[in-house]
Parts: structure tokens; C-alpha cells; sequence
């Protein structure tokens, strides 16, 4: 059986370029809907490049934090054609 750790990145890393998100949904996908913090505690601790946590937001549509500032995140989503509230 897999962790939620494991579900989390499984998750994160099928989220297609041009798409995003929400913590929260991750969390519920995952099958723990309210561990949405858990799940950005696993992400900022992420360093695989091959996992997009860029990709994932908050709830009402504000960027969140990122491992690697938020400015880059921002960046990158914009990059990506994903514009953020």
C-alpha cells in the first residue's frame, strides 16, 4: 500500500503542463481531504524536478508557497499560460 507521501507526488506528477490544482484537491485525491497541509509540507520538501509543484495552489486562487520562491513560481506558471488571482 502506498503512503500518503507516495499518493501525494503520484498525484502532483500526473497534473499536466497548462493545468493546476488546489492543495485541498490533491489532499482529497490522495484520500485524506482535510490533510491539505500535510500535502504542502510534502511539497516544500520536494526536490525532484519531474514533479511540478508548481502546479498546485491555494484554494482561492492565490499562488502558495514554493520550495523555490514564490516569485518562480509565479514565473513559471505564467509561462505556462496559468494566471493566478
Amino acid at each position: 500500500m502506498k503512503t500518503f507521501k507516495e499518493k501525494v507526488l503520484k498525484i502532483v506528477s500526473g497534473i499536466p503542463k497548462g493545468k493546476v490544482l488546489s492543495y485541498k484537491e490533491v489532499a482529497r485525491k490522495a484520500g485524506s481531504p482535510k490533510a491539505y497541509r500535510a500535502v504542502g509540507n510534502i511539497l516544500s520538501k520536494n526536490y525532484n524536478p519531474c514533479i511540478p509543484c508548481h502546479r498546485i495552489i491555494r484554494s482561492n486562487g492565490k499562488s502558495g508557497g514554493y520550495n523555490r520562491g514564490e516569485k518562480n513560481k509565479i514565473r513559471i506558471l505564467k509561462k505556462e499560460r496559468i494566471s493566478l488571482n
